[in-house]
């Protein structure tokens, strides 16, 4: 994956990031208070924006750096990650089924796996 395509692909994660932090606060901030998981959607909209920020930073790289072929990895980590973790725990607070939480550590371990794959990047290409 080329760096503006991960630029592209940050713009449209942190609009939805965005879009769903907003939703959450103002349309379904009394549903998440009365099943009182409010604290687990603002977690899952903090880990999102995090990780839109480091595709963002990616993308930067990727671009200044494109000989670095290890940061389009890095990338789908990251965007796995948002999917799993944060869409899991999204879902989780819409429909309170437990069993979506035993599946968010797998985008922890995504989130985890692109971040070290950002160093192994560039220990290999220095």
């Amino acid at each position: 994956m080329k760096g503006t395509q991960i630029l592209q692909l940050a713009g449209i994660s942190g609009a939805l990031a965005v879009g769903l932090g907003a939703f959450g606060a103002h349309s379904l901030e009394e549903l998440l208070i009365q099943t009182n998981r409010l604290e687990t959607f603002q977690t899952a909209v903090n880990y999102h924006f995090y990780h839109t920020l480091a595709l963002l930073g990616i993308g930067i790289l990727g671009t200044l750096k494109p000989e670095w072929k290890g940061l389009g990895f890095s990338a789908w980590c990251m965007i796995l990650g948002i999917l799993i973790f944060s869409g899991s725990l999204y879902i989780l607070c819409l429909t309170s089924l437990p069993w979506l939480g035993g599946i968010t550590p797998l985008g922890g371990l995504a989130f985890i796996l692109g971040w070290m794959n950002i160093f192994y990047s560039n220990y290999k290409n220095r």
